[in-house]
């Protein structure tokens, strides 16, 4: 490890995590749930205009209504991205300790500047995660079997376009101040190491002239 510029493998699986998640949240908005279409003789923008619903189709035995979705693996891949940035997440403050537990950081601006960056990617990391769990479960969330008697109420409304885009956003943004809190934590932390052996240094010449 070079002084203040932290471990190269830390850096490469944060960012590799955090690749694999955005990766997961594009196919997952790309394979979202959207309504198998109904009307073939309805003009193109009506269609697009309902894209975000599923179809209600009546059971003719039981005359009871149901929702048909195109997909449903967009929940998979939402839940994959979730998990993992929450690894690259956990391995980053499992090396810094969350910045409050390990090793002191020397005072000045490489302090100053990975409190900014762990603030910041913490609020970045909580915003993509709900986006990315919050766009699964929703995308899961198909409408089950309803009496007729209630059809006029009854709604396939499925996951409307941007949910997992703006988590794959927020996934990239957090990954960009990871590194960053890192390389400045690392620095400030090999800043106080020296300043710590400097002063052992001092004390012991200062003994030898006693």
């Amino acid at each position: 490890m070079g002084e203040g510029k932290g471990s190269t493998l830390v850096h490469l699986l944060v960012v590799v995590l955090s690749l694999v998640a955005f990766g997961f949240a594009i196919a997952a908005e790309r394979q979202r749930s959207v309504k198998t279409r109904v009307f073939k003789d309805v003009v193109e923008l009506v269609i697009g205009a309902l894209e975000k619903w599923g179809e209600i189709r009546t059971d003719i035995g039981t005359n009871e209504t149901y929702c048909v979705y195109n997909s449903d693996v967009a929940t998979g891949y939402g839940v994959g991205g979730f998990l993992f940035l929450l690894s690259g997440e956990s391995l980053l403050m499992g090396v810094t300790k969350c910045m409050c537990f390990g090793r002191p950081l020397a005072p000045g601006g490489n302090r100053a500047w990975s409190i900014i960056y762990f603030i910041s990617s913490w609020t970045t990391f909580l915003v993509a995660e709900a986006c990315l769990i919050a766009g699964a479960t929703k995308n899961a969330y198909h409408t089950k079997y309803r009496e007729m008697i209630y059809a006029q109420n009854f709604s396939c409304e499925a996951l409307r376009k941007g949910v997992f885009i703006s988590g794959a956003v927020f996934v990239v943004a957090t990954m960009i101040l990871n590194v960053y809190y890192y390389m400045y934590f690392t620095k400030a932390t090999a800043a106080q190491a020296a300043h710590k052996a400097n002063r052992s240094s001092s004390t012991v010449g200062m003994t030898g002239y006693a």
